[in-house]
C-alpha cells in the first residue's frame, strides 16, 4: 500500500504534467501553431509566432531603433517612430495581418468599413479587448474597460454628469482655472524687458487639465488633485517601461522592489481617491451634488426600489474604480489635446493668427463662456484637425465574444482586434492627397463631410462607446486655448525636438518648449 508521502507526490506530479499541458502545450504551443493556421486560409498572414514571447522582441527592437528618429517639425508623419513594427509588418504580409503579445493574437485592421461595423454595433458582440494588467491597475476597471450589463449600469450612472447643459455650466471653473494658469505666466513674462518667457507648456497644461477635472467632477482641492495626479504619473511611467516585457505567471504578486513601489502608489493613489469620496459623504447636507462624484455615490447609497430595477447602482469599489478611470482621462487626454494643438498653432503662426481673431470677435477681452465657445468655429475647426493629425489615443481594440464575420473577415470568438487609427487617419484615399498635411479647413462643413466617409474620424471613438466625454474635452480645450489667445503669442523654442512618442497616450517625448510673447492690448 502507497504510504501518505508516495500518494501526495504522485498527486503532486498529476497536477504539474495537468498544468504543463494545458499552459505549456496547449496554450503555448498548440493554439498558437492552430490560430495561425486558421487565420492562413482566409489569407491573413503576420510575423511567425515565438515560445512565450510572440512578436514583442521584434517589435522591441524596431522601436528601440526608430527612437533616436527625429522629424521636421512640418512632418506629421510620426508613424515610422511609434509604429515601426506595423508598417514592416502591412509592408511584409499585407491588410489586415496578424502578430503576437506573448502567446496571444492580434489581428491589425486598415479598413473603414470593417472598423465601422465592430466599433458601431449594438449586439454586444464586441467588447473591449482584455486589459493589460499594468493598464487596468493605472486606470481602474471603471466605465472604458468595463463591458455587458455592468458598462450599460456605469454608463446610466455616469451620463447625466455629461450631459451638455451642465458641462455648460461647468465652463466658468474651467476658465477661471485657465486663468490662473495664465497669470503666473503673466507674471513670469513682464518681469522680462522684452516681455517674453520660455516654458515647457506640456507640463503646466497637465497641471491645468488636472486641477479642472478635479474641481469640475470630484469638487476636490488642488492638493488633492496633484496628489492623485503624481501617481498616476508615475504607475503610467511604470507601466510603460514593463509593458513589452515577458509577462510570468504570478510575478506580479511577489515584493520585488518594483512591485513594492507600484503597490505603494497604488495605495496612495486609492487613499487619495478615497479623502476625496469621503469627505463628500461627511459634507452631504441634501444630497452628494450633481456632478460626476456627486451621482456615482448617489447611485451607491440608493435604497429606492425604482432605482435598483433601473440598474442605477454602483459599488464603493466601482467609484473608486471609476475615480481612476475618468481622473486620468480628464486630465491627461485634454493636455494632451491642448499640448499639440500650442504646437500646431506654432509650426502655422497665420492659424494662430486667425484663432486669435476669432476669439476677439466673439468675446473680446472677457471671459468666455459656455454659449460663446460653440461659436468658435476655426478654433473647433484646428482642434479636430489635431486630433486626427495627433489623437492621446493610438490604437481601439475589440474583441467578438463569439465567432463573428465582418464583411469577407471570419474573427473567432476571443481574438483581440487591433483598429490602427493613425494609420487611418493618414489614408489619402479617403482623406485626400493632403492627407499628411495640417489643413483644418478640411472640418469647414463639420466631421462628418471632412472625408469620404462620415466616420473617418475615430479621435473619440464611434457607435455606443464613443467616449463619454467628447464634449467636455471639447469644452475645457477651447476654454484653455481661449484664454491664452487673448494673452499670449507664442512659438516653438529653437530647442524643441519634434519627437512624438507612444506612452499609452502620445506626447512630445521632449516636451513642448514653447516661448510666450505677451499681447500688447
Amino acid at each position: 500500500m502507497a504510504s501518505p508521502v508516495a500518494l501526495a507526490l504522485i498527486s503532486l506530479l498529476v497536477l504539474a504534467v495537468s498544468w504543463i499541458w494545458e499552459y505549456v502545450i496547449v496554450r503555448l504551443i498548440w493554439r498558437p501553431y492552430a490560430i495561425a493556421k486558421m487565420l492562413r486560409m482566409q489569407g491573413i498572414h503576420g510575423p511567425p509566432y515565438k515560445f512565450l514571447k510572440g512578436s514583442n522582441e521584434e517589435e522591441k527592437r524596431l522601436k528601440e531603433e526608430a527612437a533616436g528618429l527625429v522629424l521636421d517639425v512640418h512632418d506629421h508623419n510620426f508613424l515610422p517612430r511609434i509604429a515601426p513594427h506595423y508598417l514592416k509588418w502591412r509592408a511584409q504580409y499585407g491588410e489586415p495581418f496578424v502578430y503576437w503579445s506573448g502567446p496571444k493574437p492580434r489581428i491589425c485592421i486598415f479598413d473603414y468599413e470593417v472598423a465601422r461595423q465592430i466599433l458601431s454595433s449594438k449586439s454586444g458582440h464586441f467588447v473591449k479587448n482584455d486589459a493589460h494588467p499594468i493598464i487596468l491597475e493605472l486606470l481602474g476597471k471603471g466605465l472604458v474597460l468595463v463591458d455587458g450589463v455592468d458598462w450599460v449600469r456605469h454608463r446610466r450612472v455616469i451620463n447625466p454628469a455629461f450631459a451638455m447643459d451642465k458641462i455648460k455650466m461647468m465652463t466658468e471653473t474651467m476658465v477661471s482655472c485657465a486663468q490662473s494658469m495664465v497669470k503666473e505666466l503673466e507674471d513670469q513674462a513682464s518681469m522680462n524687458k522684452n516681455r517674453e518667457v520660455e516654458v515647457d507648456f506640456d507640463k503646466p497644461l497637465q497641471v491645468l487639465t488636472a486641477d479642472i477635472i478635479s474641481h469640475t467632477a470630484f469638487g476636490s482641492s488642488y492638493k488633492l488633485g496633484m496628489e492623485a495626479f503624481h501617481a498616476q504619473k508615475e504607475l503610467q511611467a511604470m507601466a510603460m517601461a514593463s509593458i513589452l516585457s515577458l509577462q510570468i505567471p504570478g510575478f506580479r504578486y511577489l515584493p520585488t522592489k518594483r512591485n513594492r513601489c507600484k503597490w505603494m502608489l497604488q495605495k496612495k493613489l486609492k487613499n487619495t481617491l478615497m479623502h476625496v469620496i469621503n469627505s463628500r459623504l461627511v459634507s452631504q447636507g441634501s444630497g452628494y451634488g450633481n456632478d460626476l462624484l456627486g451621482l456615482m455615490l448617489e447611485a451607491c447609497t440608493a435604497t429606492d426600489k425604482e432605482v435598483e430595477e433601473e440598474q442605477l447602482s454602483l459599488t464603493m469599489d466601482e467609484i473608486i474604480h471609476e475615480c481612476k478611470t475618468f481622473f486620468f482621462a480628464g486630465y491627461e487626454t485634454t493636455s494632451i489635446l491642448l499640448t499639440w494643438t500650442v504646437f500646431l498653432l506654432s509650426v502655422y503662426p497665420e492659424w494662430q493668427e486667425r484663432l486669435r481673431k476669432e476669439v476677439f470677435r466673439e468675446v473680446g477681452k472677457d471671459s468666455p463662456t459656455g454659449d460663446n465657445l460653440n461659436k468658435f468655429k476655426e478654433m473647433t475647426m484646428v482642434l479636430l484637425e489635431t486630433l486626427r493629425l495627433y489623437g492621446p489615443a493610438l490604437f481601439m481594440q475589440r474583441k467578438p465574444i463569439t465567432d463573428m464575420t465582418v464583411g469577407e473577415l471570419r474573427i473567432p470568438k476571443d481574438y483581440p482586434i487591433y483598429i490602427a487609427s493613425p494609420f487611418m487617419h493618414r489614408d489619402k484615399k479617403i482623406w485626400g492627397e493632403d492627407a499628411d498635411k495640417f489643413n483644418p479647413l478640411r472640418f469647414g462643413n463639420g466631421v462628418t463631410r471632412a472625408a469620404k466617409v462620415p466616420h473617418a474620424l475615430l479621435a473619440f471613438s464611434i457607435g455606443p462607446r464613443a467616449c463619454i466625454g467628447q464634449n467636455f474635452a471639447m469644452l475645457e480645450a477651447k476654454s484653455v486655448m481661449a484664454t491664452v489667445l487673448q494673452k499670449f503669442s507664442f512659438a516653438l523654442s529653437p530647442s524643441y525636438v519634434h519627437a512624438p512618442v507612444d506612452l499609452l497616450t502620445l506626447q512630445p517625448n521632449f516636451g513642448l518648449p514653447v516661448v510666450l510673447k505677451l499681447l500688447d492690448v
